[in-house]
C-alpha cells in the first residue's frame, strides 16, 4: 500500500472518531442542559406560583381558564398583608434585632472555632463533642429546658442572693442576644464547625511568623487570622442573617412582645379571617362562624411569604459577589 493511500485511511479513520467525539459532546451538553433546567424549574415553580398568586384577585382563584398569568391583576393582597403584618415597622424591628444578633453569633463562634482549631485545653474533644450535638440536635427537643433556664435565670444562684428571686428573660431581646453571644443561638453549631476548619486549613507558619515579629496571640488573631477568613466570616454571617430573619422557635420564645416579620407571619391567616369575616360577612346568626377560603387564605399566606423573603433576596443580589467568592475560597481551603 503507497503512502498517499495510508494517509488516505489514516484520515478516514480520525474524521470518524471526530465525528463521534463532536457527536458525544453535543449529546452531553443537551443532557446536562435539559438536567440543570429540569432541577431549577423544580425549585423556582414553586416560587413563581406564589408570585402569581399574589397578584390576582379573588375571582382569578375560582376561574378555570386562569393558570399562571393573573386575569384581573392587583396590588390589593400586598395591601391588605402590609397592614396584617405593619409591615414597615416589624421590617426596622427585625433588620435590627437580627443583624446584631448575627454579629454576636459570628463573634462567638469565631473566638470557639479558632480556639478548637489552635489551642489545647482540657477536654477539648469533649466539648467539641458537645458542639456536634448542637448541630445534630434539633431545636424543638430544648424548648422546655430553654424556657425554664430563662424563666428562671439564674447564673449559679447569685442574682437570687443579690435579688432575692431570679430574673425572667423571657419576651426580651437580652436573652435572644445572650444566646447569641455564647454560642448556643441557632445553628451555632454549625458555624463553628465550619470556622474550625477554616483555621485548621490556614498554614501555621503565618502565626508563627507573628509571634516571631511581637505579636501576642490576641493580636496575631486580630490582624492575621481575622482578615484571611473574611470570606468565611461573610458566609456564616449571611446564614446566620437568613436563618434568623425566618426563624420562628426563638423568636415566639424570646420576641412575643416585639413585631417580628416571622412572628406576624404564623398568624396572618387568623388575621385574613377576622378581616375577611368583617368585611364579608358582617352579621352572622348567633353561635355561627365562618371560616375564609381555603383558597383565599392560601394566597395571602403566599403574598405574605413574598413580603418576607423580598428583603433576602435584595440582601443576596447586593452581597452576592462577596458570598460567591467565600463559597469557592472555603471549598479551596477546606
Amino acid at each position: 500500500m503507497s503512502d498517499g493511500s495510508k494517509a488516505k485511511e489514516w484520515g478516514n479513520l480520525s474524521s470518524g472518531y471526530f465525528v463521534k467525539k463532536r457527536a458525544w459532546d453535543i449529546a452531553y451538553k443537551f443532557s446536562r442542559t435539559i438536567l440543570l433546567f429540569g432541577l431549577c424549574f423544580l425549585i423556582l415553580q414553586p416560587l413563581l406560583d406564589k408570585i402569581s398568586v399574589s397578584f390576582m384577585e379573588r375571582q382569578d382563584l375560582y376561574d378555570s381558564t386562569v393558570i399562571s398569568i393573573p386575569r384581573n391583576f392587583t396590588l390589593t393582597n400586598y395591601t391588605l398583608v402590609s397592614s396584617f403584618l405593619e409591615y414597615w415597622q416589624s421590617l426596622f424591628q427585625t433588620f435590627l434585632i437580627v443583624i446584631g444578633s448575627s454579629l454576636l453569633q459570628v463573634a462567638a463562634c469565631t473566638l470557639a472555632g479558632y480556639s478548637f482549631a489552635r489551642f489545647k485545653f482540657p477536654l477539648k474533644g469533649f466539648w467539641f463533642f458537645c458542639v456536634m450535638l448542637i448541630i445534630v440536635v434539633p431545636p424543638q427537643t430544648i424548648m422546655s429546658s430553654l424556657y425554664l433556664n430563662f424563666r428562671f435565670f439564674d447564673v449559679f444562684g447569685l442574682i437570687r442572693l443579690i435579688t432575692g428571686k431570679p430574673i425572667n428573660m423571657l419576651n426580651s431581646v437580652m436573652g435572644f442576644f445572650l444566646l447569641s453571644a455564647t454560642g448556643m443561638g441557632l445553628k451555632s453549631g454549625l458555624y463553628i464547625f465550619m470556622l474550625r476548619q477554616y483555621f485548621r486549613g490556614m498554614p501555621k507558619e503565618l502565626e508563627e511568623a507573628a509571634w516571631v515579629d511581637g505579636c501576642g496571640r490576641l493580636r496575631t488573631f486580630v490582624q492575621i487570622m481575622l482578615p484571611d477568613a473574611a470570606p468565611m466570616l461573610t458566609s456564616c454571617l449571611l446564614f446566620s442573617f437568613v436563618w434568623q430573619w425566618t426563624d420562628s422557635i426563638y423568636t415566639t420564645l424570646f420576641l412575643s412582645r416585639y413585631k417580628m416579620l416571622s412572628n406576624g407571619l404564623s398568624g396572618i391567616a387568623d388575621r385574613y379571617n377576622q378581616w375577611y369575616v368583617y368585611t364579608y360577612l358582617p352579621s352572622l346568626p348567633g353561635g355561627l362562624s365562618a371560616m375564609t377560603p381555603i383558597g383565599e387564605t392560601q394566597m395571602i399566606i403566599a403574598t405574605g411569604m413574598l413580603m418576607v423573603l423580598i428583603p433576602l433576596v435584595l440582601l443576596y443580589l447586593v452581597a452576592q459577589r462577596a458570598f460567591v467568592e467565600s463559597v469557592s475560597q472555603t471549598g479551596i481551603k477546606m
